[in-house]
């Protein structure tokens, strides 16, 4: 089922998001503490975003486990940046272990990942797909849920939707489609995340001047709060707003 997470704050190294917590998203890739059905761990895969001081955000992707891959803790140790996207993938059964599958999707300043499954895959998403402009089918990352979600997504926001409004219509024009989905999606430019909880777990933590969105707490903090199905949640480092899906 994957796990995410989105930063957003002063700069801070990328090995303070992904190694140095004690559940950090290394730890999560191989013992998640609460995955809710689909899969024990994560290895298929991981990616990483980040925005430099200016231009478009880089990212980092690989097919293989987090913990086999010898670049990124050095290149973590050195790389900050004060929004960061990131995730670790558990492959539904069926679709393809490529570098291409695994999150963050992206285009322009967009970072996208999606933490769940769509029930039904997929012929459940034919409807939806079919109202794509043929190009973005035809050039899709990977034949994935995911990377279908993405190009739902993407399509509102270049439509001129609010990134907020993007993700809740994407969310409910895919459980009226697929019921029983799990679709928790990050979204972010740089300046703001959006996130949907439906179906999984999301957390959030608050400080003075950022904000973290992950899928499970990375430690004990108690400044961690578990956000309730159903919801959608706009961030900023300097604030966070929470409304239900279903009043987008």
């Amino acid at each position: 089922m994957c796990r995410h997470l989105a930063y957003l704050g002063p700069p801070v190294s990328l090995r303070s998001l992904l190694y140095d917590p004690p559940y950090g998203l290394l730890r999560q890739s191989w013992a998640p503490r609460d995955m809710r059905g689909g899969g024990t761990i994560n290895a298929d895969g991981f990616g990483v975003g980040w925005y430099p001081a200016a231009g478009e955000p880089v990212r980092y992707r690989r097919a293989q486990p987090m913990w086999s891959d010898t670049t990124l803790p050095e290149l973590a140790a050195v790389t900050t940046a004060g929004a960061v996207l990131a995730a670790v993938r558990s492959a539904t059964v069926g679709m393809p272990l490529h570098e291409t599958a695994a999150a963050p999707f992206a285009e322009g300043r967009w970072l996208f990942s999606h933490n769940g499954v769509v029930r039904g895959w997929p012929d459940a998403l034919v409807p939806l797909a079919a109202g794509l402009p043929v190009r973005d089918l035809i050039t899709l990352d990977v034949p994935t849920d995911s990377a279908v979600l993405w190009a739902l997504v993407r399509d509102r926001l270049r439509a001129g939707a609010e990134p907020a409004d993007a993700v809740a219509g994407t969310v409910a024009g895919v459980l009226a489609a697929a019921p029983g989905s799990r679709l928790n999606l990050l979204l972010t430019d740089g300046a703001t995340v959006v996130a949907s909880v439906a179906g999984h777990a999301l957390s959030v933590r608050r400080d003075r001047d950022s904000v973290l969105l992950a899928s499970e707490p990375f430690d004990d903090d108690p400044g961690w709060q578990a956000v309730p199905d159903g919801q959608l949640v706009v961030a900023t480092a300097s604030g966070l707003r929470t409304r239900a899906l279903a009043a987008a």
